[in-house]
């Protein structure tokens, strides 16, 4: 069985059958149900660990709304993303599953293609924040001296390393840990590289996000190009200040979930980072400079 198990719920047996066949050869350990409420009684299971949930909106018995709702109620499923299936794509329907939780969205029919991209992006996003997670616990108690500092990044590898050791001088280094990945991230990638929000989702859907960064990093427009982490303590907060050397970006639209993005791969990043990970979050002038700040009693 996959390391990644994934429980699907559809009361449509087709729609059952076409996941299936489309996730075949992900390597995925799926589980099915047609009726929500035999598949809520299965994640209670002390076995139940689920990496992932697909969830149709519209069932008998349970709402696909209600089984979120369920799932973000319990601590032990905060970190198990779910994608929404749905036919309800109006734009309030869709911001009433956002603000539930559904952070990943595929509007019926989709094809293929979408359906492994998006899941591919969820288990990859769950992956990368408990990495995050667990090496920013272990960095916690090395840091709680530090006063000060300023770090220089260039490299998604830059990132993956200063994480872990500035999520440290949090008191809860692993909620603070994702959303400093995704605004250094940002900094690297929109910002310094240049990379466009519609450019970003295209390379997701085809699997060439990381190589592009990569490529990008040795033009000669972009080589040399570095962004700043400057770190503050204070008696009741720890504030950090990124700053890169792009043209920065319409950053106001990315401060919360939108239903016009729910549907790509990409985009949540900066609305989770504000949302969860900090208690102030804050652009500066063309969108360059970012502050967040992490208050100590929080």
């Amino acid at each position: 069985m996959s390391e990644n198990r994934v429980l699907v719920v559809d009361d449509e047996a087709i729609n059952l059958m076409l996941i299936e066949d489309f996730l075949e050869q992900e390597s995925l350990g799926l589980e099915l149900f047609s009726d929500p409420l035999l598949a809520w009684q299965r994640m209670q299971e002390v076995d139940a660990s689920f990496s992932l949930v697909v969830l149709d909106r519209m069932m008998p018995g349970m709402d696909g709304m209600e089984f979120l709702r369920r799932i973000k109620r319990e601590a032990r499923f905060a970190d198990v993303p779910v994608i929404m299936q749905t036919a309800a794509s109006a734009p309030e329907q869709v911001r009433e599953g956002l603000e539930a939780g559904a952070y990943y969205y595929l509007t019926k029919p989709y094809a293929p293609e979408a359906l492994i991209s998006i899941v591919r992006a969820a288990l990859e996003d769950r992956r990368a924040r408990a990495a995050l997670r667990s090496q920013a616990a272990q960095q916690e108690e090395a840091q709680k001296r530090l006063l000060a500092a300023e770090y220089v990044f260039s490299t998604l590898e830059d990132v993956s390393c200063l994480v872990p050791v500035l999520a440290g001088l949090c008191p809860e280094p692993d909620r603070v840990a994702p959303g400093l990945s995704d605004l250094m991230v940002n900094a690297v990638e929109h910002g310094n590289l240049g990379i466009t929000y519609r450019e970003k989702s295209l390379l997701k859907w085809d699997g060439d996000w990381e190589a592009e960064i990569r490529r990008r990093l040795d033009l000669p427009q972009f080589k040399g190009r570095q962004a700043v982490i400057r770190i503050e303590r204070q008696a009741a907060s720890i504030s950090f200040r990124i700053e890169d050397q792009g043209d920065g970006f319409d950053w106001q639209k990315f401060l919360d979930f939108a239903p016009e993005r729910a549907f790509d791969p990409n985009g949540r990043g900066i609305a989770m980072a504000r949302l969860t990970s900090f208690s102030r979050l804050e652009y500066e002038g063309r969108g360059n400079i970012v502050s967040a700040t992490v208050g100590l009693a929080d």
